[in-house]
């Protein structure tokens, strides 16, 4: 790999110096450092939540992110590599209590401490690709988008999905009892 500013041959990077040089520059919203990481072009996605192309929707998305929360920290708690690949754990902690809007929540001064997961494919010292994982039920109960576990509240939806559920299995027993197999007008 050719270093393009002093045209001598670069050190190829590995997996783990990589994935910590990304961390990095996220933990201090440098996301021209923590986009040139990656080959452009190249999808990552936070299962579950969001997949984005870097480099334009990957620096929309942390833009947004670090708006909403700008005094987020991305701590590395460790790093695991084999071959080509790099496994990440690591920690979120913010308030959000910024400009911007995040997953379509207006800012509420919440503050959250979230532990992640990213599993990497890095190739000659690039990110090719990336899989995030992150609980977002934690992540909503944190900012109160859902209620806190164990509460009253969790139980009470929790109560209320359970009988949603047995209405639904009732009206199916009765809709074969009488041999309609359709849903009443409602």
């Amino acid at each position: 790999m050719e270093d393009r500013e002093h045209g001598e041959k670069a050190k190829r990077r590995g997996p783990t110096t990589v994935a910590r040089a990304y961390f990095a520059a996220l933990d201090a919203h440098d996301l021209d450092a923590a986009a040139a990481l990656w080959e452009p072009g190249r999808t990552d996605r936070i299962v579950g939540m969001t997949e984005f192309t870097v480099p334009e929707g990957f620096k929309r998305w942390f833009g947004t992110l670090f708006a909403a929360f700008p005094d987020a920290r991305l701590e590395v708690i460790s790093v695991t590599a084999q071959k080509e690949n790099a496994a990440v754990r690591y920690r979120v902690t913010g308030t959000f209590d910024g400009t911007g809007r995040f997953e379509g929540l207006s800012p509420n001064g919440a503050r959250v401490d979230v532990e992640g997961f990213d599993l990497f494919t890095i190739r000659d010292g690039l990110i090719v690709e990336n899989h995030g994982f992150i609980s977002g039920a934690d992540l909503a109960r944190q900012l109160g988008a859902l209620p806190p576990q164990g509460s009253l509240a969790e139980r009470g939806m929790t109560a209320a999905l359970n009988a949603k559920v047995t209405v639904g299995e009732i009206v199916g027993a009765l809709r074969e009892r009488a041999g309609t197999g359709r849903s009443p007008k409602g």
